[in-house]
This record gives C-alpha cells, structure tokens and sequence, in this order.
C-alpha cells in the first residue's frame, strides 16, 4: 500500500501548488548549472566564449532528448503501479529503470564524444566559436551517465509524490557547481573545459544522492543494487510511453537546430545575444513545464486508481496556473530584459540589443507553450504517447520547418523577429489539437474500462 495519498485525496488546487513548487526551484537549479556556465564565461572569457557553449545546447538536447524521454515513461510507469497499489510492478520498474539510465548514459557518452565537432559543422557554427564549442561538448558528454541515473531516479521520485528530494540534492550540486566553474576557469583557466567539468562534477553528485534516496526508501519504491535487472514487461512499458516522448523531444530539437542554423547565419555577435536570451528564458520555461510534470504524475496516479474525474480536475487546474505563472515571469523578464542580459554579456551592446528583441517576442506568450506542455503531460498521463508525439511533430516541427522554409526565406520577412514568430504560431496550434486528442483520449479510457467506479472520484 502506498503511503503518499495527496495526489489521490484531499484539495486539488493546494495539492497541485505543493508539489509543483519544488519542481520549479528544482529546475530552477538545474538551468543554473547552465546559466553559472555562461556567465562565468561571459565575465571571464568574453562573448565569443558564450557563443560557444549556447551554440551546443540545442544540438545537445537533439542527442539526449531520446533517452530522456524514457525516464517519463519510467515516472508514469511507476505513477500507474503506485496508484493502483500494484507494489510488484512498481518494484519491477524502479529495477529496471536504473540499468536503463547506465546503458542510455553510456550510449550517449560515445555518440557525443564521436560526433560533436560533425554535429556544430552541420549547424554551420562559425569558425572562431566551433573549437571550444567542441570541447565544452565532448567533456560535457562525458557526464552523461550521471545525468541519465539522476533523470530516472528523480522522475520516479516525483511519480510517487516525493519532489522535495530532487530539491534538496540539486541544491547542494548547484552550490558545488558555481564554486567549481569560479575556480577552473579563474584559478585554472580553462575557460569553457572548466565549465563542462564542473558541470560534470555536480552531475556525479546529484545522481549518488537520488540514488541513495531510492535505496533508502521503505516502500515498493525501494532500490536494491542487487536486484537490478531488466524485467521485460517494465521494460516495455517504459520505452512504449517513453520512446514516444523521447522522440518528440528529440524531433522538437532538430526544429530549434534548424532555427539554430538560421541564427548563426546572423553572426557571432547575434549568436552571444540569442544564447543569453534564451537562457534567461529557460528560467521561464521551467515554471511552466513545471506543471507538465505536475499534469503527468497526478494525471498518472489517478489513472492507475480509476479516478478519472480527478484526473480531469486536475489537468483544468495545471492549465489555470501555468497561464498566470507564464504570463507573469514572461513579463517580469521582457520588462527587466536589459539587466538581466547585462550579466551574461558584459563587452557587446549590440548583442544585448539583439537578446531583448528575442525576449520581447518569445518571452510574453510563453504561457502558450506552458498550456501546449500541460495538455500534452495529461496525455501521457494516461498512458497515451504515440497520439502526443505525432501532434507535437506535426504542430512543433513540421510548422517551424515549412515556415523557416517559406515565410522566413522570403526578403522582407528574413528578420529576427519573423523566425521568433515561429514558436508563438506552433505553440497555439498544437495546444488547441492537444486538447482536442485529451477529451477524445479521455472519453476511450472511461468508456472501455468496465470496472470503472463513479464512486472513486469522489
């Protein structure tokens, strides 16, 4: 029996913000082990060197984003067992999930260590930047089994309710970070190596933590080294929920490389205001996908109890917060933008010109993508990935690539702000057929399950 009954009893509305805000500051931390990156580099090194490493992160996330996808249906997995008191299956997954995150790290590893410089040349990423925006990738990728374990193990945690710990582990590597990145390249110079190795470091830390976490726990979410193995049924679970999904992050990332290309095609200068703004934004971004986590757990736990009403409830609810959440921070950030860039970049004003223009147009809306996140986690939620993944291919990346392709090629629209434009437009379709396919997704899954209770949604 599970004991952690907040996702299936009591006020929804207060449940969801109580799990929801240790996500966001989680995440939080983790975009500032990239944003100690860039800005360490930027006071350091100069924009050339923040170029650099913000170059690496769409192509990064191209790479990962397969493999990261299969920690969500690892979460939903066990969010399926815990909720439906099925301790076996949630025993099952937990011990499969880590091995998976070895073996995904692994792979990784060696994709990126062979192919980084190949990958950077295909993006077109200017001479005097592609050197260090090798090697800030390939140490980078070097980490990556660290990363894999603590997604996993940190995307379990969450399922069963728990996302305090992540909180807590991310804290202590994000301090360990920031002092590591300050003393490689000040005391090392070692300049975007230093932060890769850092960034490394603290990854090694936060995975022994969550790990210990698990292996501490007193209930089927109990890890035990000994007992890991693949279990075949688990296993499959997890890659047809989340081979879905990790695809869709990875075809959502070959967009922002193509819309990648299409910056570098601008200059350096225009590449070092577009990576300050785009992190800044990330810091956005995570307040709102908080609630895409949010949407997936309690979506998943009151599926797996037969709850579906709840379920409903709360996806309506992660759709109410993660509007006012977005429009909030993406105003605070469009408003502040100039500062906010100052940090980053310390010896270029026109590259901090170029990272408002994209905070201005990107930044505002992004509650659009918060409520197309949203939409799409309930999907998932309910054990439905393949239908998300085909709408968000389509909406994301099928629409940013035919309008790089058509509308930004034409001279007059061959504009910084018409590329921008691309996200606001694909965000607001794919949300609207997102929630279409969740109702009709919904109405199945009552339908065709005989042993449905109307009195469990009570």
């Amino acid at each position: 029996m599970n004991n952690n009954n907040s996702i299936l009893r009591g006020p929804l509305f207060w449940n969801i913000v109580k799990y929801t805000i240790p996500i966001i500051l989680t995440s939080v931390l983790q975009l500032l082990f990239n944003a100690a990156d860039l800005v360490v580099v930027g006071r350091f090194c100069g924009s050339i060197s923040v170029a650099a490493v913000g170059v690496t992160g769409s192509v990064t996330n191209l790479i990962i984003n397969l493999f990261v996808g299969l920690s969500v249906g690892a979460g939903v997995s066990v969010a399926h067992g815990y909720g439906g008191n099925d301790d076996q299956a949630v025993h099952r997954t937990v011990h499969t999930s880590l091995p998976t995150a070895i073996v995904s790290g692994i792979i990784l590893t060696a994709i990126g260590v062979i192919f980084s410089k190949i990958f950077l040349e295909l993006m077109g990423t200017p001479e005097n930047v592609i050197g260090l925006s090798t090697v800030y990738m390939r140490i980078y990728f070097c980490g990556m089994t660290f990363s894999m374990v603590y997604n996993f193990c940190a995307s379990i945690l969450r399922a069963v309710g728990d996302t305090r710990s992540p909180l807590i582990y991310l804290s202590v590597a994000g301090v360990v970070n920031v002092i590591l990145n300050i003393v490689f390249v000040t005391l090392f110079d070692l300049n975007v190596a230093g932060v890769a190795i850092a960034t490394i470091i603290s990854q090694g830390i936060s995975a022994v933590l969550v790990v210990r976490a698990l292996m501490v726990r007193t209930d089927s979410c109990r890890l035990i080294l000994s007992k890991m193995r693949f279990y075949k049924m688990q296993f499959f679970k997890i890659v047809r929920i989340g081979l879905p999904a990790g695809i869709q992050g990875s075809l959502f990332s070959i967009s922002n490389v193509i819309i990648q290309s299409s910056i570098n095609s601008f200059g350096d200068i225009f590449m070092s205001g577009n990576a300050a703004a785009g992190n800044i934004e990330g810091f956005v971004y995570v307040t709102i996908n908080a609630f895409h986590q949010t949407a997936v757990n309690f979506t998943g736990q009151c599926t797996g109890a037969k709850k579906y009403k709840r379920a409903l409830k709360s996806l309506w609810i992660c759709l109410a917060c993660v509007t006012v959440v977005g429009l909030i921070n993406g105003s605070l950030v469009n408003i502040f933008g100039k500062q906010l860039l100052s940090i980053y970049i310390t010896d270029s004003a026109e590259a901090i010109s170029v990272g408002i223009i994209r905070l201005a147009y990107i930044s505002l809306p992004y509650f659009l993508c918060g409520l197309m996140d949203v939409t799409t986690g309930a999907l998932r939620g309910m054990g439905s990935s393949v239908s998300p993944m085909i709408i968000s291919v389509l909406g994301i990346c099928g629409l940013r690539i035919v309008w790089i392709f058509t509308v930004f090629q034409l001279e007059q629209f061959h504009t910084p702000e018409v590329l921008y434009l691309s996200y606001v437009v694909s965000w607001t379709v794919t949300f609207i057929v997102q929630l279409i396919a969740f109702f009709i997704h919904y109405k199945k899954h009552v339908k065709a399950d005989k042993l449905y209770d109307p009195a469990l949604d009570e």
